[in-house]
């Protein structure tokens, strides 16, 4: 159930919707790292929450400036502890 609840949130899920959040948590993205996110979310999403995402920070480590690294990697850690029991 868990499972199907994410994948139509995931399928709805905008561009828009990505920078919003960013900017709601202090992260302000250029349109190529938005792009860069924006991908990865919709069609990695599966190994970012259940899987081992380190290859797809690393991607994202060499293509954002540090500090917008470092606040996508705490917000990742911070919602991952938070729901991690539900996942």
């Amino acid at each position: 159930m868990l499972h199907k609840l994410i994948d139509q949130y995931i399928s709805r899920l905008t561009k828009d919707d990505i920078n919003s959040f960013g900017i709601k948590n202090g992260i302000e993205l250029n349109d190529d790292a938005l792009n860069l996110i924006y991908n990865y979310v919709k069609n990695d999403y599966k190994t970012i929450i259940f899987g081992n995402p380190k290859p797809i920070f690393d991607n994202i480590k060499q293509n954002v400036d540090e500090t917008t690294y470092q606040k996508i990697e705490n917000l990742y850690l911070t919602f991952y502890d938070k729901y991690k029991n539900y996942l």
